[in-house]
């Protein structure tokens, strides 16, 4: 069994995978009667021809660590971004595509306050939230066709810091 080592989550280190959607640096312009900052435009949301936006509300196991990565999903129509609706980090797992399959995953631990956009067709681990609640507002594509594919790895990873 191999071995991903957890490391934080960044915005360059992401970016091929998805967006990072946080407060990070002075607010792109200030609202509410200057007592509000907006970050404005954080994520790029791709529903594809055939799909619409939607939220909905996702309920996760908490998990502990070392945790075992049997399987990665990617979804081909749509984006899919999780905010978490507690003040706790959780585990973004990515992995590159390679043919059509999954390359090495990463593993990123977000921050306090993180949220995550994976990219539409972009391999990655289920919801795994290390605290809190395990509830997430995620806004991803509505639609009448399937956008679910799923890779299970012939040895799974252990995940750790």
């Amino acid at each position: 069994m191999s071995t991903i080592r957890i490391q934080p989550l960044t915005a360059q280190a992401f970016a091929p995978y998805g967006d990072v959607l946080d407060a990070s640096g002075a607010p792109d312009k200030l609202i509410n009667q200057g007592l509000c900052g907006r970050y404005h435009d954080r994520a790029t949301l791709d529903f594809g021809p055939n799909g619409r936006a939607g939220i909905s509300i996702f309920k996760a196991e908490l998990r502990t660590l070392p945790c075992l990565l049997e399987m990665v999903e990617r979804h081909p129509d749509g984006s899919q971004a999780f905010v978490p609706m507690s003040e706790h980090g959780f585990l973004a797992v990515v992995a590159p595509d390679q043919g059509a399959r999954p390359g090495r995953p990463l593993a990123f631990q977000t921050a306090p306050g993180q949220g995550i956009n994976f990219h539409r067709g972009t391999w990655h681990g289920v919801l795994t939230p290390l605290a809190g609640t395990g509830l997430f507002a995620v806004v991803d594509r509505i639609g009448e066709t399937p956008n679910l594919e799923e890779f299970w790895f012939e040895q799974p990873y252990t995940l750790e810091i």
